[in-house]
């Protein structure tokens, strides 16, 4: 799915004035909900991991890519590095606080990009790999709260509309496992309410740090048909050198 831009200008009010607003102990609720989604993962400092993408699009062959993640979760620092198809070798992101960067291998030159930004021709964007908890009460508002079932689990059943210009949708609403806070479907909407992309996480593993989306599969949901597989492997947690997180870094990887 090509890169969407959102206009917020409008579509938030229209978004709000959509969904009944909640109360102030509702909405911390809520909040604290989406928190400890965090909470129970297992990216709290620095990890590293492997991200294999099968995208599909109808009439045409699978597209395989694969990229390397390395990211500091407490400092929003995150370095990308494609290592396949061998064609795209090298391609980089590098994000800093608010700076996101894409690196070209073969022009040697970076460009500023957005958390926004998908990964190839995939469903996955940058904001999608970010951690950082903070992020819930900084971009979004809560617009509704209600419990549910999704499948054998009870759920909570979150909407948060965006009150920044970060979040890549206007509106997105999470399912949220109650015995364990683990995010099994996300749907994402634009401000005129209408479905985007939906995410559905059916594989968590179990590690000392916490549990991990071993297995999510994105659809495009403008496009029926379209789908993103995302595998998650090689994990490690251990401290990183700092010189991963700089541009000098994806320039010497080729």
């Amino acid at each position: 799915m090509k890169k969407i831009a959102m206009i917020f200008t409008g579509a938030v009010i229209f978004t709000l004035a959509a969904f009944a607003q909640v109360s102030a102990d509702v909405a911390e609720k809520a909040y604290k909900i989406m928190e400890s989604t965090d909470d129970a993962l297992a990216y709290h400092g620095d990890y590293s991991a492997t991200i294999s993408l099968v995208i599909e699009k109808p009439g045409k062959p699978k597209e395989n890519l694969q990229y390397k993640i390395f990211q500091r979760v407490d400092k929003e620092l995150m370095t990308i590095v494609q290592l396949f198809p061998e064609a795209d070798k090298g391609v980089g992101y590098l994000r800093d606080g608010d700076n996101v960067w894409s690196y070209d291998p073969i022009s040697r030159k970076f460009s500023h990009s957005s958390i926004k930004e998908a990964l190839g021709d995939s469903d996955v964007k940058l904001d999608d790999l970010e951690q950082n908890s903070e992020r819930w009460r900084k971009n979004y508002n809560v617009a509704a709260y209600e419990e549910g079932t999704l499948g054998k689990f009870p759920v909570d059943i979150i909407t948060l509309s965006a009150k920044t210009t970060e979040p890549s949708y206007a509106v997105v609403k999470y399912y949220v496992r109650k015995d364990i806070p683990l995010i099994l479907k996300e749907e994402d909407f634009s401000g005129s309410n209408r479905l985007m992309r939906t995410i559905l996480i059916p594989k968590y593993s179990k590690v000392p740090a916490g549990y991990v989306a071993t297995q999510a599969i994105l659809r495009d949901e403008l496009n029926k048909g379209e789908q993103t597989q995302q595998v998650v492997s090689d994990l490690t947690f251990d401290a990183l050198p700092d010189k991963i997180f700089t541009k000098a870094y994806l320039e010497g990887l080729n």
